[in-house]
């Protein structure tokens, strides 16, 4: 199980991405920033980082405009 945001829980499967995360918590912002147990991931690793079972996710939505 993986807790994202401090309140949603995933089921966790092994070999799961930052994409698959993504994709399962149906996360389609285009400014999106991925801490997985405080690490900072590059959005180049979203779909090869693999987040551990237990892990702390935190998804932050970047908001634009003027």
């Amino acid at each position: 199980m993986i807790l994202i945001n401090n309140r949603d829980k995933l089921e966790w499967t092994p070999g799961m991405t930052v994409r698959d995360m993504m994709k399962a918590m149906n996360y389609v912002y285009v400014l999106i920033t991925i801490k997985v147990n405080g690490e900072l991931v590059d959005e180049d690793d979203y779909d090869t980082y693999e987040i551990p079972d237990g892990a702390d996710v935190k998804a932050i939505h970047i908001h634009h405009g003027g």
